[in-house]
Formats: C-alpha cells, structure tokens, sequence
C-alpha cells in the first residue's frame, strides 16, 4: 500500500514537469518513514507509474493520503494549477468533492514539522466525501 500512495505523491510532484529539491526530500523522508530505501524511491521517481483505483483506501488511509498530498504540493512554495487539478483529480479518486483541496490547503503547511489540528481537518474533510 505504501508504494501506491507514494506514486500519488510522485505522480503530484511531477505534475509540473520537474521534481523540486524539496519536494524530493519530502519523497524521500516519507519513503524512508515506512521502510523504502532512497534507490526504491529514486526508481519509483524516475518512472512514476499512473495512479489506479483508491476506492479499497480505509477513510484513514483516505484522509492521510489527501493530507501528504496537498502538503508536497505546497512543498517547494510554488502551487501550479496542474498540481491543483491533479489534487482535486486524486481527491475524488479518494471520494471526496473537489472542493475539500480549497478547504484544506489553507490549513495545510508545506513545512512538515508545522503541524496542525488534524482531528479538526479530518472532520472538516469527511464533510466533503461523497
């Protein structure tokens, strides 16, 4: 499972056709987190592959994958539209309505260690599943 939901943050991170230093090093610590070795995440990088079905996601699962997302999105300090559209394209992969990236992202940091009220974002998020 971690594979899959680290391709989703590969697939977003490319979405503006390059990966930022940032971004990589946020690749690499949520990688090396759950047990992938920095080549296993290089690779993966280097040939992302397209994202597939969600729907087996625990809500959990859901919500974590929508939080790291809209995290790496803000990572290098530069949001493109496409990285937005990939986002409410994988929100509602996940089962949510687009609109849950708007409400989240203003209360989302790019920098990890800044951490903010995620029982209060869950809650925000469940509003928006479908």
């Amino acid at each position: 499972m971690i594979k899959e939901q680290l391709n989703i943050l590969i697939n977003l991170a490319a979405s503006d056709m390059t990966v930022a230093d940032k971004e990589a090093k946020i690749l690499h610590m949520i990688g090396k987190a759950n047990g992938l070795s920095r080549d296993e995440v290089d690779t993966m990088m280097k040939s992302p592959k397209p994202v597939g079905d969600l729907s087996a996601f625990s809500e959990d699962q859901k919500f974590e994958n929508l939080y790291h997302l809209i995290q790496l999105m803000k990572a290098d300090g530069q949001v493109f539209k496409s990285e937005i559209s990939f986002c409410e394209e994988i929100a509602e992969k996940l089962g949510y309505k687009k609109g849950v990236v708007a409400e989240l992202s203003s209360r989302i940091y790019s920098d990890p260690t800044i951490t903010t009220d995620r029982k209060l974002l869950m809650e925000r998020a469940h509003k928006f599943l479908k």
